[in-house]
């Protein structure tokens, strides 16, 4: 609170963050940061605008609200979804909805349109909307699918340029051929290249640098994303089925995408449409990463060129030791193995610490990534870094 507010500003916030009730009597009979003299003399009520501001607050946070503060009321919650995007900056309203659906069960509430069309739309509420999908009716999947779409389209807006400036940098460079075969030498760059090794008294040039053509393979990388589809892998979900989309657009590599939990979902043939990607998901269930890992395992062509990326907390519920051996496996082959434990905004995870210990000592990193960064990754990755090293260099801690 700024000190140079008004004592009548000071006691409006405080009356704000303190509630009704019991608090009604502090804030006016009480001295509050030297603010009334104790009495009854000082009593303060809020304004028109500010009751309402204390309403919708009151009916999420006050301890009764947790049995039902807004009701069984499809209506009254559309009225308070409306008074707190008038109340409050968007950033406020998508905590406070987040806060609800936890607090308030709500989830159930979002199955009707009226209601989604009054919320606020974000990776959260996607990751939620997801999850019911199955049990969503007609009419109302359909206004599900215009929320999922705005939230696609506004991630991809701010997204895709970053991924398609990293990625397509990383693969030009990674394309030059400094160890070319005599038949893959371009001559007129290696001669201009070794021109400073000009030798006059033999008028020959040294080649100590030489450079080939680049590769003819339409697809330069090959990339897997592995997703881990149980319920607390939600906004990883959302996230990666949006690169994937990315991904997929460029030319240079060839991009699947994959979600498990025990079964496995192949769903590369969607990536055109990111909505249909995330609405081919199934969140929650148990998880298979052995199984997983084996079906990727057999989409593996070109093990050299191929970027493997599970996004997965690390719980296995199938064959663990068959599992590791997998992993140990797939590192054996060639194939670049990434693990992120999440990639969403928060940067941070709950994972299986056995299982990461195990992959560090394959050399496979494992660490949660914020999607600003994931661009940068994949082209680290496709220069083939070291990514613990890369991973350093952005603060970013590896589980060991």
């Amino acid at each position: 609170m700024r000190s140079n507010s008004s004592p009548q500003e000071r006691l409006r916030r405080w009356r704000l963050i303190l509630g009704g009730g019991a608090a009604d009597g502090i804030c006016t009979g009480t001295q509050i940061n030297g603010i009334g003299d104790g009495t009854e003399g000082d009593g303060f009520s809020l304004g028109s605008a500010d009751q309402g501001i204390d309403r919708a607050l009151s009916a999420l946070y006050d301890s009764d609200s947790r049995q039902g503060g807004l009701g069984a009321s499809s209506p009254k919650v559309a009225r308070w979804l409306g008074d707190i995007r008038t109340y409050f900056p968007t950033s406020v309203v998508k905590v406070m909805q987040q806060d609800a659906l936890e607090r308030l069960n709500l989830r159930q509430m979002l199955l009707e349109p009226e209601l989604l069309e009054a919320v606020e739309p974000d990776v959260h509420l996607v990751s939620n909307l997801l999850s019911l999908s199955g049990v969503m009716p007609g009419k109302t999947k359909e206004t599900a699918r215009i929320v999922v779409r705005r939230v696609v389209e506004d991630l991809i807006r701010k997204l895709e340029n970053p991924t398609r400036q990293a990625i397509l940098g990383s693969l030009n460079r990674a394309t030059r051929n400094r160890r070319p075969r005599h038949h893959e030498i371009d001559w007129h760059r290696t001669i201009r290249a070794n021109l400073k090794h000009y030798q006059p008294n033999y008028r020959t040039i040294i080649p100590e640098v030489r450079i080939g053509y680049g590769r003819k393979r339409s697809a330069l990388r090959d990339i897997i994303l592995c997703v881990d589809q149980s319920g607390s892998m939600a906004t990883s979900v959302v996230y990666a089925g949006i690169f994937s989309a990315v991904l997929a657009s460029l030319p240079a590599v060839q991009t699947r995408m994959v979600v498990f939990d025990t079964a496995i979902v192949d769903l590369t043939d969607l990536l055109q449409d990111p909505v249909e990607v995330l609405f081919g998901t199934q969140l929650g269930g148990g998880t298979d990463i052995n199984r997983a890992l084996a079906y990727c395992q057999s989409l593996v062509r070109q093990p050299q060129d191929t970027i493997l990326v599970l996004i997965s907390d690390l719980y296995e519920g199938g064959n663990q030791t068959e599992m590791r051996q997998r992993m140990s496996a797939l590192v054996g082959s060639g194939i670049q193995f990434i693990t992120l434990l999440a990639l969403n905004d928060d940067g941070a995870a709950w994972y299986d610490h056995d299982n990461a210990h195990f992959m560090a000592t394959l050399g496979v990193p494992a660490f949660a990534c914020t999607p600003d960064r994931f661009p940068d990754l994949m082209a680290a990755a496709i220069n083939r870094q070291d990514l613990n090293q890369w991973a350093a260099t952005q603060d970013i801690a590896i589980a060991r």
